[in-house]
């Protein structure tokens, strides 16, 4: 770790503080201030990764660091100090909008609501919060009050070629009328027939409604209601010979031509809205209670090929590749493999859904007993190969209560909350691909025994012959309840501001399963054994004032938080098992921060210290040995996160703004973990406790150094226009731990060169990219018209890998059998947007 590059940057910041103090009195300061504010918020960061998980970046905040950070790293896949989003809280009305199974709150939900969400109250790390005990890495909380929402019409057309080619919105709010009656709308339509990568398209609408009545001084009700239904063609992430064989960076094996048009196998869709009633009850005017009721419901999830006697028919599949026939003997196919890829024949680099077509057309097949009926005899064409989807479809209510009371320098704060969450998880016929019929049973478990009834996915409707719209193969719903109190107090002096809050937590889990699947009659059907998890909090923070520009602070939390009910469970397609020794995470964090804060200069230096113990990590794969499904889950995993962050901002003259961000850190596997692995299509135990060699191995798939420099310059005559030059390095791409055990190097010597190869994890290059912004704005009597453009990667960087992942699949006899699959970052890319608001 460079924790002494601390020392020198609190050096230049008080450098930079001296040259602050002696320019607080130019005459432009005051101007220079004004033209700072923004013309655009979230609306580039929106388009960029509204379809990911959100992160602290996806914030509109006012902190220095993440302010530069949430514009310029999050192309390279960059997170807030290593974490996962699950350790950041998003609410609206101070509800949680976290998904209950995976922690993280996904912005898709509410995508294209931009007018809605960026005027968001937001808080980095550690920190007192208004609504709940929060997350170690902050919180932000969406006002959707319609009161509170921002008076006039805003109108805006976007263009780009990222995600979606065109986007139109419309926001309109009245603010508190007359009448007592507030109203807000807002919506937006999102499209493309083909975004920047081949073979994707993007359809997505969404559409708010807040309503608010003022009783009287004391008593307002709301509604809110949201939704985003989206649709979107997704790409490929793979290895390396496949992007060369292609000279493609941003080859996508998802697509291919039907009837001379571009289909997507891959397609993934939500629409998940949801409604929340608000009571606001002024007491007196230093106690207010705030209570929310919600409920949530909807359907997602992604289509994706599945294939019955027939071979793997994924371009990108290693036995369609050439590497596949370069060993001796194989020259020919060898040869005709590569000429193949190189000609970029779509029949062989791209998915051929002719062959689908006419595979399932000559395909005659009479399924005997259908249903489990004596002489029910369907006679068609059996299909091959069809496009499934893999549902989520969710309910989700409860509500969330907090006091607040203000008492001379203290603000005592205390909440209530409650959420009962149910997901339907389930696989429906998509599209039959011009077959009669599919027939549900597992291939694999068909292949392996003789006993007939072991093939089927649901004893109860053994032989069942499925059309379109039919659900079959796995059917299963996870039950969530989570109850959550806290209490935080909060002190403002002169010279201290402190604050301490607690909560404690009760969460609930398990399966019902709805089939009774052949493997596993006795363990698949009904309601699993209930898991249940008591969890505390305690955090407290103290912000010391040496003077009103320079001021030291410190926070710290200690707590323990559920498994999350995603990797609970050994296999949850087929059974309720519960892999063994499942625990609560124990937290550990801290950070030390100074701010500088003078009207040229704002600056904030932290040092940051998290430790996460006794999780979870559960994957699933395609063993080729075994020719079956592995579960492979991993108890005890823990995480070290240590490292700086630097952010800073300077009027250099009254129109120029510079602008810097540094971190650095060490974000690393804290521990040897225990791995259990199962096969879906068998009751034998693989592996027990085996020891996984993890510790001090990097967490994947981010960068663990980055830094920014950009220089903005604000014209008197309201344009502006800027640029930033970003680095990223430490870049290791997600460690296969399977790799990193005796076993995998059981066959080798100590001196042997392969174990390098086999163990030390693989790490890509540092990279940097260059972004540039201009824009306007027109005030035209009461009316204001803005424009502006963003462009990101403008010098088109297009062989950046921003991460990956080594596959869990391997040979240890030949590590390059199944080489990691890697991404990179899109070439040149904009964002151009108009608004008129009156």
């Amino acid at each position: 770790m460079r924790l002494p590059l601390i020392i020198i940057l609190v050096s230049i910041l008080t450098s930079f503080s001296v040259w602050a103090q002696q320019e607080v009195a130019h005459p432009d300061s005051t101007n220079a201030d004004a033209l700072q504010k923004p013309v655009f918020t979230l609306d580039l960061l929106d388009e960029e990764v509204e379809n990911q998980n959100i992160s602290g970046l996806l914030q509109s905040s006012r902190d220095v660091f993440l302010n530069i950070a949430g514009f310029n790293f999050s192309a390279a896949r960059f997170r807030v100090r290593g974490y996962d989003a699950q350790n950041f809280n998003v609410s609206m009305n101070g509800i949680n909008l976290n998904d209950p199974e995976n922690g993280r709150a996904i912005w898709a939900y509410w995508g294209g609501l931009n007018d809605i969400t960026r005027y968001q109250e937001t808080k980095p790390g550690i920190t007192a919060s208004p609504y709940s005990f929060s997350g170690l890495g902050g919180f932000s909380n969406i006002n959707a009050r319609a009161s509170s929402l921002r008076k006039g019409t805003r109108f805006s057309y976007a263009a780009a070629n990222r995600t979606y080619r065109n986007r139109v919105m419309l926001t309109h709010s009245t603010g508190m009328m007359n009448n007592g009656w507030a109203f807000s709308l807002s919506g937006s339509l999102r499209w493309s027939d083909e975004g920047y990568v081949e073979g994707t398209h993007y359809t997505g609408a969404s559409y708010f409604l807040s309503a608010e009545k003022k009783i009287n001084k004391q008593h307002s009700f709301g509604l809110a209601a949201y939704g985003a239904p989206t649709s979107q063609g997704l790409s490929s992430i793979t290895t390396q010979e496949t992007y060369d064989l292609t000279d493609n960076n941003f080859y996508n094996s998802y697509w291919g031509y039907q009837n001379g048009e571009k289909r997507n196998s891959r397609v993934r869709y939500n629409h998940k809205p949801r409604i929340i009633a608000s009571h606001y009850f002024d007491v007196n005017p230093n106690t207010q209670i705030n209570t929310s009721a919600f409920y949530s419901f909807g359907k997602g999830g992604y289509t994706r090929l599945n294939w019955y006697d027939a071979a793997d028919p994924r371009p990108e599949y290693y036995k369609n590749l050439p590497s596949y026939y370069e060993d001796p003997g194989y020259e020919e196919q060898y040869a005709a493999s590569l000429e193949q890829w190189r000609s970029l024949d779509p029949n062989t680099t791209q998915i051929s859904w002719d062959d689908f077509y006419f595979a399932n057309g000559k395909n005659l097949y009479t399924v005997e007993n259908a249903s489990g009926i004596d002489g029910n005899n369907i006679t068609g064409n059996r299909a091959k190969y069809i496009i499934e989807d893999a549902r989520q479809d969710i309910s989700n209510y409860g509500f969330n209560s907090v006091i607040s009371h203000k008492k001379n320098n203290l603000l005592y704060t205390g909440g209530i909350s409650a959420s009962l969450y149910k997901s339907m998880n389930y696989k429906e016929i998509a599209d039959l691909l011009g077959s009669d019929f599919w027939v549900d049973v597992d291939q694999f478990a068909e292949r392996d025994f003789e006993d007939e009834d072991k093939k089927q996915s649901n004893l109860q409707n053994p032989n069942n012959v499925v059309t379109e719209g039919d659900a079959f193969g796995y059917n299963y719903d996870i039950n969530i309840n989570k109850y959550d109190v806290f209490g935080q107090v909060e002190g403002t002096g002169k010279k201290i501001d402190w604050f301490a809050a607690a909560n404690f937590s009760s969460t609930t889990f398990w399966r019902t399963g709805n089939v009774q699947n052949g493997l596993y009659p006795n363990e698949s059907l009904g309601d699993s054994k209930k898991q249940s998890f008591n969890n505390y909090g305690l955090k407290g923070g103290i912000l010391y004032k040496v003077t009103g520009r320079h001021l030291l602070g410190a926070n710290a939390m200690v707590g323990t938080r559920a498994p999350l009910s995603r990797t609970a469970f050994i296999s949850p397609r087929t059974r309720n098992e519960i892999i063994s020794n499942l625990d609560s995470e124990k937290i550990t964090s801290g950070d030390v921060n100074y701010f500088l804060r003078y009207p040229k200069l704002k600056a904030r230096a932290t040092v940051f210290y998290t430790s996460i113990k006794d999780q979870t990590w559960a994957r699933s794969f395609y063993h080729d040995e075994l020719n079956s499904f592995v579960n492979y889950v991993m108890t005890g995993v823990d995480q070290l996160f240590t490292g700086v962050e630097l952010g800073l901002e300077a009027n250099v003259t009254s129109t120029i703004v510079a602008s810097a961000a540094y971190t650095t850190g060490q974000y690393i596997y804290n521990s040897r973990p225990n791995v259990t692995i199962n096969q879906d299509n068998s009751t034998e135990l693989l592996a027990d406790n085996k020891q996984v060699y993890l510790e001090n191995f990097r967490i994947g798939g981010i960068p663990q150094t980055a830094a920014s420099f950009g220089l903005k310059y604000n014209s008197p005559k309201y344009w502006y226009t800027g640029f930033n030059i970003n680095w990223f390095d430490d870049i290791y791409l997600d460690a296969n731990p399977d790799r990193r055990t005796v076993e995998a190097l059981s066959k080798y010597v100590d001196t042997d060169p392969q174990i390098d190869g086999i163990v030390n994890q693989t790490q890509v290059e540092s990279d940097y990219t260059v972004n540039f912004f201009i824009g306007k704005s027109w005030k035209i009597k009461e009316q204001y018209l803005r424009l502006n453009i963003n462009i990101n990667n403008v010098l088109n960087n297009t062989d950046f890998q921003t991460g990956g992942f080594e596959q869990l699949r391997y040979d240890a006899s030949d590590i390059e059998k199944f080489p990691p699959r890697v991404g990179y970052m899109y070439g040149t890319t904009f964002f151009a947007m108009i608004t008129y608001s009156f």
